[in-house]
């Protein structure tokens, strides 16, 4: 279940911002390259700050 709502936050985050750099400012693809750069740390350390959120919200796996 965590896996699933980690997966759809950082989808969501991913889409956002896009819209927002296309409607707002340009600027706001620095925020899609910070989900996209942690979405690849948490590949190679096993470990995700939103899973962490999620554990302290009472989600479970």
């Amino acid at each position: 279940m965590k896996n699933r709502i980690t997966r759809g936050i950082a989808g969501s985050f991913i889409l956002i911002s896009l819209l927002l750099s296309i409607y707002v400012d340009q600027n706001w693809l620095w925020f899609t390259t910070f989900v996209g750069v942690n979405l690849l740390q948490s590949s190679i350390t096993k470990w995700c700050l939103m899973d962490d959120i999620l554990t302290k919200f009472g989600v479970k796996d």
